[in-house]
């Protein structure tokens, strides 16, 4: 019979449907309970329960801090039945600055490091919740949200947190469920919140326009994103990849040495393996070149130091280790959520209409429970303000009732009060009688019936409820927003970036050391010829300011070498700078060799297509190449002259096939011939002759007749003048031309020369690095053998060092 009874209790299953469906149990258990986050308070349930758990120990900002183990150990035995270290680990996380990009932790002792460092043991480190953290729990206590049974159903834990802030978006989150993984990156609170209070405005707006606010990701180890078009795409589908680019800078050191320094790497990227790696790329000779590598970072900031040898390119170097190792990395976006338990793929405006939809949960349910608690302590008020305006009779019932229920039974009855009125009116103190004391129970009443008018506005009208919340994340934008950390720039082959930039005119300068910066055209103010000037930069000792380029934002760069190279960026590219800052080495802009410097150069408007570039080298040679030959110019350069030995490039100008050129030389010569005696070569061309010099003469000045009707040179010494142009009679190419300016020991040779009109300024710099812009028409014109005018006072041992024209409107007052 007992065989019987149980044979009868086993029931047959086929083996792979019961897999099938257990699996799938795992599965959900995986995703719900460990794996994904909340959309709306952006937090896994470990992350919860260990920030539920501090607050309920009261490990507030202020408070002391407390043992690891002792949370780690409240966390487990209240909320969460798994391995301690899985605990510990969650939470060094959300206190470690480059793992999270707002903690949620304090973290004091050995959280570990970006290098890969384990953090302490739990008994030897010590936490409390962060400032920010307080915002997640805000209010909870006023009944916001859901509380659930705990694992063994003793307690009850929160199924979210009021999360006042848009946390999912704010510190991202990373995590590998059963068939799906989730991979979300920080971004900026600040705006963050402003793309979730234009949606509460805009509730129909699309997701490019919440892109006005949301710039991009913005991790905590900064760095640099390449390209939009993958982060414009992350944010469409949910899904997307962004390239990461380490900040890498390239340092001159002495005797033609150079460095690589990085200061920023890839978020998740581990620097100790990263160092690591780029010594293997060097032992396995994948990269030559590298004479030392060292890690320099310490406590104000990282700094790694890559020193090349001698004579190679430090841009080529870099390039290779962004191609083989971490300094590039690629980090995958995959914005995987749980929406009401289930995972869902969001975009982003699908995240934060989620985010607003929690909010106005919470904001609600804390009306609800405050305008509970005042309407309840009103009717006790106008209990108490019935007794007090009755007083009398009262005490009278008071005193002739034989306990304290009789009493209440006839306080009730005789005035129509509720029980709990009944009572807070025996609990009164006699003090209550005194009549500040009445005063205060009349104002404690006015202000809460006002309350109660608010709180029942909010609940009957959405308008007011949204106003609310937007309000409440705008005073945590002002309280706790910071900048942006990582730069996001375009990269090749994205949408033309002169159309998303304002024209505007701006002036180059060019150091001699190589360090160019961009600056608004109205940096400098007009002043008078014989003024000392005002300081253009701020150089290294011994840099002075070599070219001077006065153009727009949307003119497209050539840059053309001493070795006959040119370089191709666009204006906008060229970092703006202060006016004393000392500007970008032009070395971390273009590929340059060992010894490259850049002699000229110059700007081209994009709608140039016809025309040519006259080249002008020191020894007298020149060459005319049609513009249409530099159209396709890659990142390393392209050749534009073929120099003979010991011959470098000093001028180019951009013509029109019909001009006459005037060349310059420094011992005060000069000829003038017809362009077209110069038939166009190809870049790599040699060129001919221009001018037939003197052993100890080169050319400093090249310029076109149609620039100006004067000549206007400037001596070393800051003398100078102008000659008409119409004394410079044509002559036939390579001649050895005709005087142009009287040179003495008190003026000096040549500094340079310019095509000038009257209604022309000049700017003139000199090798201190100060800048005097002066109008033409204040130089004196003379004939073409003199010396000219005081043009700049100098100290002793400063020199002119550069000119140019600016054919600039005066835009501020001339001063003296």
């Amino acid at each position: 019979m007992q065989d019987e009874k149980n044979t009868s209790r086993i029931l047959p299953i086929e083996i792979a449907k019961e897999m099938k469906q257990s699996y799938i149990e795992y599965s959900m258990s995986v995703i719900v309970g460990r794996a994904l986050p909340d959309v709306r308070d952006g937090l896994k349930p470990v992350h919860r329960r260990i920030l539920y758990s501090m607050n309920e120990l009261n490990l507030m900002p202020d408070k002391q801090y407390r043992k690891s183990a002792r949370i780690v150990g409240d966390v487990l035995g209240k909320y969460h039945p798994h391995g301690d270290s899985s605990v510990y680990l969650a939470m060094v996380k959300m206190a470690q600055d480059f793992s999270t990009r707002v903690p949620l932790v304090d973290g004091h002792g050995n959280f570990g490091s970006i290098d890969g460092d384990s953090p302490a043991a739990m008994r030897y480190t010590e936490a409390r919740m962060s400032r920010l953290s307080l915002e997640l729990l805000r209010d909870i206590e006023k009944e916001t949200v859901d509380f659930v049974p705990n694992f063994d159903e003793t307690l009850k834990e929160p199924a979210v947190l009021p999360s006042r802030f848009p946390n999912l978006l704010v510190n991202g989150s990373n995590g590998i469920a059963v068939g799906m993984a989730t991979s979300i990156p920080p971004h900026n609170l600040g705006e963050v919140i402003d793309a979730t209070v234009h949606l509460i405005d805009n509730p129909e707006c699309d997701v490019e326009e919440l892109m006005h606010y949301v710039k991009g990701p913005d991790f905590p180890t900064s760095a640099i994103i390449m390209g939009t078009e993958s982060i414009k795409e992350a944010y469409r589908t949910g899904r997307g990849k962004v390239k990461v680019r380490a900040r890498a800078e390239i340092e001159e050191l002495p005797k033609g040495k150079q460095q690589i320094v990085v200061t920023e790497i890839p978020f998740q990227v581990n620097k100790a393996r990263l160092v690591e790696r780029i010594a293997e790329l060097v032992k396995e000779k994948k990269i030559e070149g590298i004479s030392d590598l060292r890690d320099e970072s310490n406590r104000k900031g990282m700094r790694i130091v890559i020193e090349l040898k001698r004579d190679v390119n430090a841009n080529i170097i870099l390039n290779n280790l962004y191609k083989h190792s971490q300094l590039e990395d690629t980090f995958s976006i995959i914005m995987i959520a749980l929406v009401n338990g289930q995972p869902k793929c969001l975009n982003l405006k699908e995240i934060l209409h989620h985010y607003i939809e929690h909010q106005k949960d919470v904001v609600t349910r804390r009306t609800k429970f405050e305008l509970k608690k005042a309407e309840a302590r009103a009717h006790i008020l106008e209990g108490l303000r019935i007794a007090l305006d009755n007083i009398d009779e009262v005490i009278k019932i008071i005193r002739s009732s034989k306990t304290g229920a009789e009493a209440k039974e006839r306080l009730m009855e005789g005035f129509a009060l509720s029980e709990l009125q009944a009572q807070a009116i025996l609990d009164m103190r006699l003090q209550r009688l005194t009549g500040l004391e009445r005063d205060k129970i009349e104002e404690e009443y006015s202000e809460l019936m006002k309350k109660i008018a608010y709180l029942k506005e909010i609940l009957a009208s959405e308008a007011v409820l949204l106003e609310v919340i937007k309000d409440e994340i705008t005073e945590i934008k002002d309280k706790y927003a910071d900048p942006r950390r990582t730069e996001i720039t375009h990269a090749d082959g994205e949408i033309d970036m002169r159309d998303l930039i304002d024209e505007e005119e701006i002036v180059l300068t060019l150091t001699h050391f190589g360090y160019i910066k961009r600056l608004p055209a109205d940096t400098y103010r007009s002043q008078k010829r014989g003024g000392r000037g005002i300081s253009a930069l701020t150089t290294r000792e011994e840099d002075f300011v070599k070219h001077i380029v006065t153009t727009t934002t949307h003119s497209r760069l050539l840059f053309f070498t001493n070795r006959g190279r040119v370089f191709r960026l666009n204006a906008y590219d060229i970092p703006e700078g202060k006016r004393q800052a000392k500007g970008t080495a032009i070395v971390n802009l273009l590929q340059l060799g060992p010894g490259e410097k850049i002699a000229t150069l110059i700007a081209v408007d994009s709608s140039e297509k016809q025309g040519y570039l006259m080249i002008a080298t020191k020894k007298g040679i020149v060459k005319k190449t049609a513009v249409e030959e530099f159209k396709n110019i890659n990142k390393s350069g392209l050749i534009s002259i073929g120099l003979r030995e010991g011959d470098e490039v000093i001028g180019v100008k951009l013509t029109d096939g019909n001009e006459d050129v005037l060349l310059v030389t420094k011992n005060g010569m000069s000829v003038r011939f017809a362009e077209k005696d110069v038939r166009a070569m190809g870049r790599t061309a040699m060129g001919v002759k221009g001018i037939t010099l003197s052993d100890d003469d080169i050319v400093v000045s090249m310029g076109l007749c149609s620039e100006g009707q004067d000549v206007l040179v400037v001596s070393e010494n800051g003398y100078g003048k102008r000659t008409d142009i119409e004394e410079y009679r044509t002559q036939i190419r390579g001649g050895k031309g005709l005087k142009t300016y009287n040179i003495s020991e008190k003026t000096g040779c040549l500094a340079g020369a310019e095509m000038v009109n009257e209604d022309d300024e000049l700017m003139i710099i000199n090798s201190d690095g100060v800048l005097i812009r002066i109008k033409v028409s204040d130089i004196s014109i003379f004939k073409r053998v003199t010396s000219g005018v005081k043009l700049m006072n100098l100290d002793d041992d400063v020199t002119i060092v550069s000119i140019a024209k600016a054919n600039l409107e005066e835009d501020e007052e001339t001063e003296e």
